[in-house]
Parts: C-alpha cells; structure tokens; sequence
C-alpha cells in the first residue's frame, strides 16, 4: 500500500493512501519526516537512507506493503440528507460518503515564514462529492493544524450535509495496541468551577469491550465530549489529550471554534478512533445545503504530539498555541489590571467609589485600571443594556473625570463591555433592525433578559463599531473587558439557514469583527470574558490579549482553576483574579495574591481599606509577578502532581523558562495546600534529576511556615508546612549548574 510521510523537523505524519479505500492517517509521531527509501511501520523507528523528493522537502512517498487494518480509519468523515452511516449509530464514523471517498492528488509547500503545509485531495464520484484535508506545522512545533474543505463538482446535485469532521484518525494507535493502553485527560467547565481535569482509562470512561469476531459487527458505544451554543466552554474545556498508559506517548488536541464542536472516541469494527468535529445536525441543529461552486470549510483543530505524558504533550501544545496566535505589539506589554468588580465594587462604580481605589492601584503598580460593570447604568440595568453611554447620576463630573484620575496616575482607563447584546428593555431593542438579532421562527431569540446581536448582520456591526469607537476615540479608553453573560440556544435560522449553520456563521463574523476592531484600534487590548470561562477556545484567544478564568469569589476554591489554566491557554494570557480584602487573615490573604503570580494578574480588592503592612504584601505580590512576566512568554507549564482535579487537597504549577544571559532555566512553582491537616507533599521535578538546586521563597520573601529539601537523585521536592488551613507560597528553583552526589541537596 502507498504511504504518505509529510511533516517537519519536529512532527512526521503517515497517510495511507489505498486504491480502493479512503485517506487515513496511519500515524503521528513527533521528531523529522523520515529520509529512507523504505516506509518506516507506523509506531516503528524510521530508517535513515536516501533523502526525500528534492522537490518538496516535507514530502515523499513509497510503498509499504501491508498497513494494519485497525489504523484504516477514513480521514474524513462526512454525512448528508440521505447518506448517513453503515452500520447505523450516534456516532459520526462509518459514514457512507467518507467511505467512498478516494485519493486524487496531494501537494506540499513551505511558506516564507516557515510553515509548511500539506493539501490531501478526496473524490467521490457517485456523489461528486470533492474533500480537500488541510494541514499545516510549524518548524520545531510538534504538533500541526488541520481543517476539511468540502465541495461538489461541476453538474453535482446539491448535497444538504449534517457532519462534516475536522479530523478523524487511530493514528494514537501502534502496530499492538488497543484502547486499553490509554486513558482519556478531559476538564469539565462551568461557572465558578471552571478546569476541573479528570484522567480516566478509556474503557472506564465509557468505551464497552465486546467479542467484535463473535458479534461481526462494530461497537455502537462512544465517548463524546463537546459543547452546544455560543458558550464554546459552557460544559467543556475544548481541549484534551489521550495519554498512554506506560507514559510512553500522548497526543492532545485543541478545537480551534467560538461555538459549538465535539470529538468523539469509539472503536470500529477493526480499531479505534479519534474524531473532532465542530457543529453537527444531531448535536448542534447544523445542517448546510451545499451547491456546486460552494465551499464549505470545518472548524479548525490542533493536534499536538509527545514522546511522554500529559506534561511533554501540553508543553508542545504550548508551542503551538504560540506559533498559531496573532500577536500584536501592544500584547507585549503584559500589563497588570487592576478591576473595580470581584469582592470590590460588584457592578456599583461612582466617582467617589472609584478615585480612592486609583490612588491604591496605582500605588501598590497596577498598570492598568479598568471600571466594571455599572459604569453605563441608571438603576437597574441587566435588560436595558446596549447603548454604552455612563451614568449621569455616577459621575456627577462626567467620567472623563475618572478616567483623567486613571492617566494622571499613570495608568490606561479601561471599561467593562458586553457589546454582543441589546437588554429586552433597551431603547435600541425598538431602533435596530430585525436582522441584527439573532432569531429562531421570525421571533427574536431572547435570553436572561436579552437579545443577541447577530453580527452578520451590517446594522449590528455598524453598531458595535460606532460604541468602539466613540469609547476608544473620545474617552481614550485602551482596555475592554469584553464579557459574553447570555447564550444564544441552538443558533439563529434567520436568512433560511438551519440554527446552527446561522450561529456557526456569525461565530466567524464575530471573529472577523475583532479583527478589524484590533487593526483599527493597535493600542487596544481586549480581555475574553463570558460568565468568567465559558468561552474559552482558541479562536477568540488566538487574537485577544488575555482571558479571564474565572468568576470565582473563593480564592481557595480559585486555586485548582489558577493551577490548571495553562492546559487550556498560554501562561501570558490567564488572568487570574487575585482580591485580598483588610478583613482576611494572613494565610489567606497571602493565598489570594499566590492565585495570580503565575498567569497574568488581575488585581482587585479594597486596597485603599487595607493598613500598609498589607498594601505592602501586595506590592510585593505585584513586584514577583512583573519577575515572572519577564520571562513568560517563553514558559512552559508543567504539573508536578498531575492535572488538578477540584477537590484536591494539594495541587501545583510550575512555569519553567530559560533565564536568559547564558543563565540556564528557572523555574518559578506555585504550592497550594487547599484542604485537609496534612502538612507535606513531595513534588516530583523530573527535568532537575540529578542536579544540585537552588531554591528560595520567590512570594512572600519570607517562607514563614513553610520549608523545603531537595532530593536530586529522585527529582522530588518536599515540602513542610507548620501553618494551619489553607496556605500557598510561590518557590523558585533554579539549577546550579552542577551534577548532585549521592546524599547531596541544596535548598
């Protein structure tokens, strides 16, 4: 059988290429496209002989002879009004076109800036059914991203699709293996209880085993996860990995889509799969007719790859959520932001509320001061939201007196915004068109009191761009909190579209919209924002600043979603809440600013109430966080106990970064003990084996409570604390430079 190997430097992956069957990726291995003449087995070493195709560097092609049968699953999987599956299931494999589909052609390029990329070209005559696989990598990323073209040919009668996948594989699968050699990494979302990761065998997790000889047929059993509605992580955090067992391998993937997606796991009649998708008919009301001359493209995916576990695998996806983001030059200022809301004002900003707590922010070196919700409202405002103008009756002086105050102290004004909705009761619920709202039947969709703006729309648009630019242009505002509080339901089927195909459509609308806010405005930083972390996909954060993780008012209950924020976000984009408040005790008031020392610092709380021995605790939490903001851009997160699970009583994060200068690495950990009277834990460091260490309190300078030994031949750290309930320090490592004897430690 003819294989396929593309790839770069750090990613090879391996298509088969069957004469009477469809594309599958056979393989996904991290490390350099092979250069022998021969094709190396899926999950083998590949020979090292001739080079490959002058002509395309990232290419070539050889036969192979025999491919496993179990790795034969269809690259693409597509269903249509009357071409559904076979056999029948809930499941999105064994779809009756995706398994007529045939190879016709393929090419790869490399671009300028380093990104290669690879087209796979699929027909289906009978249908004329034509599916373009799209990939690309980037040099030294292990890891690649993908999405499906899919279109007719000429003459073609027109197809109404329900599932098109992004991706569809048992590439995770080697020559042996079966599901049992794996276990599933998913985090389960929700308000105030966002990033609670779980690790569960595959079988345990839902996957039945049956005699699939005996039965001649497949399993029908899956395991799906994914999300529905414009809250893209309402349910689920649309990023997961699968995990070998032995620690061997691991692969994770990131659905790249500001709406609704899935990826599903299942086993067919000979192997496993993996199967990522965005909005379906069965999930998420899509459907799409699709005519000759059209193009429907799916949501994009990443897929990342590792030679080791959960951490290695996070530490590429990483990679490529750098390589894969839009920065500007702004988003290298990593300001800190201090905002009025969370344990502070709680939407109840006025002059004389909001001057005292300037001054504090500035001086304890915020950067940045933003005014959250209320700013715009007289009385109650929850459904007459939508013409951003302030208050009168807050700012008896008008706001620019506040934000004068806010630049005086030499800080940028920034403003809470919800700009994708009109309250029931709002005047501009009346003056805007029927096609600006979003509308199910003729009848305008309404949620927790409000319309949805549907940004295909030009009356919509135009309308968010005039409230912009009038707050950007004549308040000199250069912060927007952007919050997303109401659900959209299925979608819209205004214009005659199926529900989810409107929501998918202005899911792209909405992304294009911010684009071009962002080119008009270059100085402009937006937060991603909806109820805390209910959309939090890779979409909106490949071209915002910094996303906010939580609206979690517990800073004990905070620590696990702090913790586990990097496995679905860069480091330098997770805002974390840090609010200490005069009336905590010192163990939890440090343990509020801890919460934020690692990520991205959004600072709240009555400063301007608190005696100067605690606003210097927090200048000094202020003072280690711009430490870290040094260098992470660059960080790699890791987990030293494993993904954090919600009620752990411990839980860890490291940020590892090269210090620069010839300096070797440093890595900065956060130790939160959050429950429970044990006072010890021992963190496994694997990357330090062996090595002498230098570690010191990083925040507070003073441990107080808290101490430490170094066991460099077993890589671990233990930690002692003599302090009761919850407490957490941030701790600095740092390899000396020099290999460790037995017995020897440094701390």
């Amino acid at each position: 059988m003819r294989l396929l190997h593309w790839g770069t430097d750090a990613v090879h992956l391996t298509f088969a290429l069957p004469d009477d069957a469809p594309v599958a990726l056979i393989a996904i291995q991290p490390g350099a496209v092979p250069t022998g003449e021969a094709a190396p087995a899926p999950g083998e070493a590949p020979d090292q002989g001739a080079g490959p195709d002058a002509a395309a560097p990232a290419l070539w092609s050889g036969d192979d002879g025999d491919v496993p049968d179990r790795l034969l699953q269809a690259l693409v999987e597509v269903s249509a009004f009357g071409h559904g599956r076979f056999p029948g299931s809930f499941r999105h494999v064994d779809t009756v076109l995706g398994a007529a589909l045939r190879h016709v052609s393929h090419e790869a390029d490399v671009d300028d800036d380093g990104t290669a990329r690879l087209r796979i070209e699929q027909r289906d005559d009978a249908s004329g059914l034509v599916v373009a696989s799209v990939f690309e990598a980037q040099e030294a990323v292990a890891a690649f991203r993908t999405h499906t073209e899919v279109g007719l040919v000429p003459g073609a009668a027109p197809l109404t699709l329900d599932a098109v996948s992004t991706i569809a594989t048992g590439a995770f699968l080697g020559r042996d293996d079966d599901v049992d050699a794996f276990a599933l990494a998913t985090a389960a979302n929700d308000w105030v209880a966002e990033s609670r990761w779980s690790t569960t065998p595959l079988r345990d997790a839902g996957l039945a085993r049956i005699d699939r000889d005996v039965q001649h047929q497949p399993p029908r059993t899956r395991l799906v996860v994914g999300d529905r509605g414009s809250w893209s992580s309402g349910e689920a955090v649309p990023t997961a990995a699968l995990l070998a067992r032995d620690g061997s391998a691991a692969l994770a993937w990131q659905v790249e889509h500001a709406g609704p997606w899935l990826f599903e796991l299942g086993e067919t009649r000979h192997g496993a799969y993996l199967l990522l998708s965005g909005p379906t008919d069965p999930e998420n009301h899509w459907s799409l007719v699709l005519r000759p001359g059209e193009v429907f493209t799916s949501a994009p995916a990443s897929v990342a790859v590792a030679a080791g576990g959960v951490d290695e695998v996070l530490a590429a996806m990483t990679a490529q959520r750098r390589a894969t983001r839009l920065v500007r030059e702004v988003d290298h200022d990593l300001p800190v932001v201090f905002n009025d809301y969370m344990n502070t004002l709680m939407g109840d900003p006025t002059t004389e509320k909001l001057l005292p707590l300037i001054d504090a922010a500035a001086e304890v070196g915020a950067d940045y001061f933003c005014i959250d919700a209320g700013w715009y409202a007289e009385g109650h405002w929850w459904d007459t939201v939508g013409e951003w103008q302030p208050a009168a009756s807050r700012f008896p002086g008008g706001i620019d007196e506040v934000l004068d105050r806010i630049r005086e102290r030499g800080m940028v004004p920034g403003l809470w915004l919800e700009p994708e909705v009109i309250g029931v009761r709002s005047p501009l619920a009346a003056s805007l068109p029927d096609d600006a709202f979003f509308s199910r039947g003729g009848v305008r969709v309404a949620d927790h009191g409000r319309h949805l703006l549907d940004l295909r729309s030009p009356a919509a648009r135009a309308h968010l761009d005039g409230v912009v630019d009038r707050l950007v242009g004549d308040h000199g505002v250069g912060f927007f909190k952007m919050d997303y509080n109401t659900m959209t339901g299925p979608g819209t089927d205004a214009g005659g579209l199926a529900p989810g195909a409107g929501l998918l459509e202005h899911t792209r609308a909405l992304l294009a919209w911010l684009d071009d806010v962002q080119e008009r405005h270059p100085r402009l930083l937006v937060e991603n924002c909806a109820s805390g972390a209910m959309r939090m996909d890779w979409a909106m954060m490949s071209r915002l600043h910094v996303q906010s993780t939580s609206d979690q008012q517990d800073p004990v209950m905070y620590a696990t979603i702090a913790a586990a924020a990097p496995a679905a976000l860069l480091p330098e984009q997770a805002g974390h809440w840090a609010y200490p408040h005069a009336g905590m005790e010192p163990e939890l008031f440090t343990f509020s600013l801890v919460n934020a020392v690692l990520g991205r610092m959004y600072l709240s709380g009555h400063l301007n109430r608190m005696d100067s021995a605690q606003r210097d605790v927090v200048r000094a939490a202020v003072a280690a966080h711009r430490e870290v903001l040094g260098s992470i851009e660059r960080a790699v997160p890791s987990w030293p106990l494993g993904l954090p699970a919600w009620e752990d009583a411990w839980t860890a994060l490291a940020l590892t970064a090269d210090a620069g200068a010839g300096a070797g690495a440093v890595t900065h950990l956060s130790v939160w003990r959050c429950s429970g009277d044990d006072d010890r834990v021992v963190l496994p460091l694997p990357g330090l084996r062996g090595q002498e260490v230098r570690a010191r309190p990083f925040f507070p300078a003073d441990p107080a409570g808290w101490s430490w030994s170094w066991d460099p031949q077993e890589a671990e750290l233990t930690v002692t604390v003599d302090v009761t309930g919850p407490t957490a320090r941030v701790i600095e490592i740092r390899a000396t430079g020099h290999d460790a004897g037995e017995g020897e430690a440094v701390a």
